[in-house]
């Protein structure tokens, strides 16, 4: 049987492993959604460019005041329109992104939790007599910790949630003020 430092040694080794293969992972997935973010930002930088020269195009095109200003009403809605297909596809981004981010962390935080608490339950098995209260300082250690992985986890799920119902209002108060752009200008 291995002494009590070489089963603390392998258990940190193997909590190290774990930890470093959750950053990885995180790090990876982090990534990979930033990509779809900048994808979208780059299309959406390309479609706008490409609609301001139309739209400067129709402009120099105009025979008077009046075409002016229906020229700028008929741009209005479209424009907010494509706003509003951003805004869903970055909050779909960012929702995704914190799911599967929070979906890893959970499975990486019950992992580590559940090799420690065997850890600690073998070290309770082999510890010398006289040692209880470590090891029962150890398992309140472990029942904090988790404790506060949970708080965590519930709280940037919250904060997730949050984020999307600003976006979502967000996107509908920056729809409802350009048809109302679209439409006084449309009048005048």
């Amino acid at each position: 049987m291995s002494t009590i430092q070489e089963q603390f040694l392998e258990a940190s080794k193997s909590h190290f492993e774990a930890q470093l293969a959750m950053i990885n992972s995180l790090t990876t997935k982090a990534f990979s959604e930033a990509e779809k973010i900048i994808a979208l930002n780059v299309n959406a930088a390309k479609a706008t460019l490409e609609d301001s020269a139309a739209a400067g195009q129709q402009l120099l095109a105009a025979k008077d005041m009046k075409d002016v200003l229906e020229i700028t009403a008929s741009q209005a809605q479209p424009g907010a329109e494509k706003a509003q297909a951003y805004n869903r596809e970055l909050a779909s981004i960012t929702a995704a992104s914190q799911k599967e981010l929070t979906k890893a962390a959970e499975a990486q935080i019950a992992e580590t939790s559940e090799n420690l608490k065997k850890m600690i339950d073998e070290l309770a098995k082999n510890a010398p007599p006289g040692s209880e209260s470590v090891v029962e300082m150890l398992k309140s250690v472990l029942a904090n910790a988790s404790a506060g992985y949970d708080q965590m986890l519930k709280t940037t799920k919250k904060a997730a949630e949050v984020l999307e119902e600003n976006v979502a209002k967000t996107t509908k108060s920056f729809a409802e003020a350009a048809q109302k752009t679209a439409a006084k200008t449309g009048k005048k």
